[in-house]
């Protein structure tokens, strides 16, 4: 009866969801001239809300907890975020301060559902994983938004992950958890918050260059480390059998 309650719980978040997702993105369909490019958008908005939905109704047992709620209003912000970053993409257009808005407050709710997970006891290896998919969808968003004003480059930070995740599944030894370190904490924030700064009205574009492109560096400094760690741990569980030495008959 309790797991039941649970489901019902979690489809009720994942409607409320698509709810608080459709409603402000037909409204930026109405608010303008509906054209491919804003179709596009709200393709992309759809496929990050429908990821994280997706993600929260596939975990066995089925569940939704007050952080994961906190965590799937953070995946609706990066939704919307999609919606006005995709057209300015292809136009090259500045995206507008409304994206910095949502972008920022999916960023600050960034620090909230970690500790509601702890204080209702409720944190977990699969709100975790929740969490960091959100986290890479608002970054992959973000720069999506960025690589409008400084070059495509920008992009760069936003795949970073999704190319270590597939590369995960190609070398399963790149799956395994890592330990936790504060400064791949800091790097990872300072992902968005860097995204955020360059996507700021008026700020010169020297200063949004330099700020994304430490954070691309740092970004690649922080995987590399990871690929390397990984890789000795897998040496040291795994170790190469010794190459027998070949005998020469005797004279």
């Amino acid at each position: 009866m309790e797991s039941r309650a649970a489901a019902e719980r979690a489809s009720s978040d994942a409607k409320a969801a698509v709810a608080a997702y459709g409603v402000p993105a037909a409204w930026l369909t109405t608010a303008h001239p509906v054209s491919g490019l804003q179709l596009a958008g709200l393709a992309a908005g759809a496929l990050v809300v429908g990821a994280a939905i997706s993600s929260l109704l596939q975990r066995t047992p089925q569940i939704s907890t007050p952080a994961d709620r906190v965590t799937l209003l953070r995946a609706v912000l990066a939704s919307l975020c999609a919606v006005l970053a995709v057209p300015a993409l292809f136009t090259g257009r500045p995206a507008g301060p409304l994206l910095v808005v949502l972008g920022g407050a999916a960023f600050l709710l960034d620090a909230v559902d970690g500790p509601v997970a702890r204080r209702t006891g409720t944190a977990s290896a699969a709100g975790a994983r929740f969490d960091a998919a959100t986290d890479a969808a608002l970054v992959l968003v973000l720069s999506t938004a960025t690589a409008a004003q400084v070059g495509l480059w920008a992009l760069g930070i936003g795949l970073l992950y999704y190319v270590f995740v597939a590369a995960g599944c190609f070398w399963p030894h790149l799956r395994a958890p890592l330990p936790r370190r504060s400064s791949r904490k800091a790097i990872g924030a300072f992902q968005p918050f860097a995204l955020l700064v360059a996507l700021v009205p008026g700020v010169p574009p020297v200063a949004a260059t330099g700020a994304l492109a430490v954070a691309l560096l740092s970004l690649l400094f922080s995987f590399t480390r990871d690929v390397v760690e990984l890789d000795h741990h897998r040496r040291r569980r795994h170790p190469a059998a010794p190459v027998p030495r070949l005998r020469t008959p005797r004279s």
